[in-house]
Order: structure tokens, then C-alpha cells, then sequence
């Protein structure tokens, strides 16, 4: 029995349909019942719980052997990194005592110490946990998401103009959560000795011109990028319903992405192209 924190998001339940397909058992974490019938129905178990329920997690995760860790995200209406660190911390002490033999656990490229720079630190400190105690765990670092974009669908197809953040000819490692779920599920099934850290990107890098590109092969209509000036970011994210504090958090995260962490060479590709990936948003988004 594999077990899926995070099931019921991009992520975990590309893990979760992966496993399903190779036909292993699986047992989805879900704090919504809304959505445990779907999962039901493909076959797999569903647990009623909330990662911050360390007891309740401790309990789901004795019904299996291995496990997939995910740190949600956090309602951007509140101090993120803080309700993150605590779900971190939850994560941890929840593991402790469950009978798990192997973990695999989802950062991100650039993860790193520090304060107020969301997921890069609190992710490191999630690697830092799970080096610290006895179960085996394998890390998988994954590039910026191509679902990030999933909410420019919209204007791009009204407007034609692909807001950003992002410097437009930054090129980054990008990937499509569907890969990442191939890539957890394989390292899930792996030896338990084989661990490590596993950087995981897709098949070029990709820069914001390049997904304006993408968006108006699929929508056939010419798609401009608008750059949103570095000193306005905070009060953008408040914009979009961010608190103070995480505003703050990911526009400081936002500067340490776009000021240019060293990337890692080697890393392991995925097969899914930017421009699929788009071509499916746009199709499922008519």
C-alpha cells in the first residue's frame, strides 16, 4: 500500500493515477469528502484527514509501507510560511513511529536555508527534517511547475497578454506535473537503499516569451508578454488576496528565482512538452 499525502492536487495525484495504472494499491489523503468518490471509483482508498492531525496522519500512514510527502500550499490569505513550517513540522513527527519503510518527499529547485522566501526555505527545512531521522527517503527537487500558468488561460484568450513576474527572456527549468508524478512513483517503487536528491525538469527550459509563444500556437492569435515592475510585486500579490506576510514571502521568493539560483546539470527529464501542455490547458479550458 502506497499512501499519498496531497492526493487530491496536481502533484499527488499524478503519483496517485501513476500507481493506479501499474495497479498498486493506493491510499489518497484528503481533507475534502467532496472529492473521495472520484478517487473511489479509480480504485483507490481514501483517508479523511488533516496533515495537521499528526495522530490521525500517524494512523493512515500504518496502512502502508512507503509514502509520498507534499507540503501543500497554504491559503495565501494567511502567514504561509508560517502555517507551511507547521505542516512541515506535522509532516515529520507524523512519520515517527509509523512503520513506513521509505518516503518520497516533493522541494523544489533552489531550495534553500533562510527566512521569508516561501517554499525555497521551507522545503529546505523539509529536507532537513527527513535527513535527520531514521526512514529512508528520496527527495525529488522539482522545476517551476508549467500548471503556474494555468491561471493565464484565461486573460491570454480574452486579451492576448501574458502577465508575469518573470524577466521575459528568463529561461528556466520547467516541468508538468504529470511527469513529476512519474518520477515520484518510480522512486517510490525503488530499493529502499536508493536515496537521494533527484532534480527534475522537463524536456528544454523555457522562458515566459517562450510560454507566450506556446499559448498563441494554441489559441492562433499573437500573445504579448507585460512584465510587472520588480517594485510593484508585493502590492500585486496583495492584489490577487495575498496577507502582508506572504506577499512579502513570495515576492522575495519571486526575486531569488528571477536573480538566478544555480541550476543543476544532469538533471532527470520528463517527456511533456511546454507546448503540450498548453495545447491540453487551452482544449480543456473551451
Amino acid at each position: 500500500m502506497y499512501i499519498i499525502v496531497g492526493g487530491t492536487g496536481r502533484v499527488g495525484s499524478a503519483v496517485a493515477k501513476t500507481l493506479l495504472d501499474q495497479g498498486e494499491a493506493v491510499t489518497i489523503v484528503a481533507r475534502n469528502p467532496e472529492k473521495a468518490d472520484a478517487w473511489r471509483q479509480r480504485g483507490a482508498e481514501v483517508a479523511l484527514a488533516d496533515v495537521h492531525d499528526v495522530t490521525s496522519l500517524r494512523t493512515v500512514f500504518r496502512r502502508g509501507k512507503r509514502a509520498f510527502l507534499l507540503n501543500p500550499n497554504a491559503d495565501i490569505a494567511s502567514d504561509t510560511d508560517r502555517e507551511e513550517r507547521e505542516t512541515v513540522r506535522c509532516l515529520l513527527e507524523a512519520i515517527e513511529g509509523s512503520g513506513l519503510e521509505k518516503v518520497v518527499a516533493q522541494s523544489t529547485m533552489g531550495a534553500q536555508p533562510g527566512e521569508q522566501c516561501g517554499d525555497l526555505n521551507v522545503l529546505y527545512e523539509l529536507e532537513t527534517g527527513l535527513r535527520s531521522q531514521p526512514i529512508p527517503a528520496s527527495i525529488i527537487r522539482a522545476a517551476y511547475y508549467y500548471s503556474n500558468w494555468d491561471t493565464m488561460v484565461g486573460p491570454v484568450t480574452k486579451d492576448g497578454v501574458l502577465s508575469t513576474m518573470l524577466p521575459a527572456d528568463l529561461k528556466l527549468p520547467m516541468v508538468a506535473p504529470e511527469d513529476l508524478g512519474k518520477v515520484a512513483a518510480r522512486l517510490l517503487h525503488e530499493p529502499i537503499d536508493r536515496i537521494g536528491i533527484y532534480p527534475v525538469e522537463g524536456p528544454e527550459r523555457y522562458s515566459p516569451n517562450d510560454v507566450a509563444a506556446a499559448f498563441a500556437a494554441a489559441i492562433g492569435r499573437t500573445v504579448r508578454v507585460e512584465v510587472i515592475p520588480r517594485e510593484t510585486w508585493e502590492d500585486a500579490y496583495r492584489n490577487l488576496g495575498f496577507s502582508d506576510a506572504a506577499a512579502h514571502s513570495y515576492a522575495r521568493m519571486t526575486a531569488r528565482t528571477v536573480d538566478g539560483p544555480e541550476y543543476p546539470e544532469g538533471s532527470i527529464r520528463g517527456s511533456i512538452s511546454l507546448q503540450t501542455y498548453i495545447d491540453g490547458l487551452v482544449r480543456d479550458s473551451c
